[in-house]
């Protein structure tokens, strides 16, 4: 089975300096057949203007998955961790038994809007001790594993979610990839164009879900930026 969600289908919240734009039911957002997909729960893509960005709030039994595509995004949390996410650099927030944190695009020297893609998966196991990680990421050729929980399988950051991965692609024009094979895989559009195997043309902003159809041959149209994640 595969479905195809396209940008301008989106759920929008727009707010003070921030547009967020949603692949799932988020916030008053609700449709009863698009809450997530297997353990993946959001995939938001937000725009960020400077000097503004999300207060301090509550999450528990949250794995938060934070890609920045371009711009900087600052983390403080409750536990007193702190880091500056920008593009190349993965954050993986396990909310566990609970953690409050902020993030806003207001790092030192901060003065062009941030575009910043978050996920959200259910952990394996809930009350867990909150833990940080931030990590670069060497996108060299090919689908790279940016966070992992599958046995064997070595990430920038862990995850508690067992059988989950994000794989980050930056493709020129005319590379192929090809995506794992899994029982569920959601392929994002973060930028450029892409002809998928079984979904054809897809464009930023653009997503397409496979459920038991192997692993897709992505092919760039123009340059491209393609997160892949494979999910059990």
């Amino acid at each position: 089975m595969i479905t195809i969600r396209r940008a301008a289908d989106r759920f929008t919240t727009p707010g003070d300096g921030l547009t967020s734009r949603h692949s799932f039911s988020f916030g008053v957002h609700y449709d009863p057949a698009d809450v997530g997909f297997a353990v993946l729960v959001a995939h938001n893509d937000d725009v960020v203007a400077p000097g503004a960005g999300y207060g301090t709030h509550p999450h528990t039994d949250t794995e938060i998955v934070t890609w920045v595509l371009a711009g900087s995004m600052r983390h403080e949390d409750s536990d007193g961790r702190s880091g500056v996410v920008h593009p190349g650099v993965v954050q993986r927030l396990s909310a566990g038994r609970g953690v409050l944190h902020s993030e806003r695009n207001d790092a030192p020297g901060a003065d062009v809007p941030t575009r910043f893609v978050q996920m959200w998966l259910r952990p394996d196991d809930s009350g867990l001790d909150p833990s940080y990680a931030l990590a670069p990421v060497d996108l060299q050729s090919g689908l790279v594993p940016v966070v992992s929980g599958i046995r064997g399988l070595d990430a920038a950051a862990r995850i508690h979610t067992a059988g989950a991965a994000l794989h980050v692609a930056r493709l020129a024009a005319g590379e192929v990839v090809t995506a794992p094979d899994a029982a569920h895989l959601h392929v994002f559009v973060a930028g450029g164009a892409v002809d998928v195997e079984g979904a054809g043309g897809l464009r930023d902003g653009d997503a397409a879900r496979f459920t038991a159809e192997g692993g897709p041959r992505i092919a760039a149209t123009e340059p491209a930026e393609v997160l892949v994640w494979q999910l059990p």
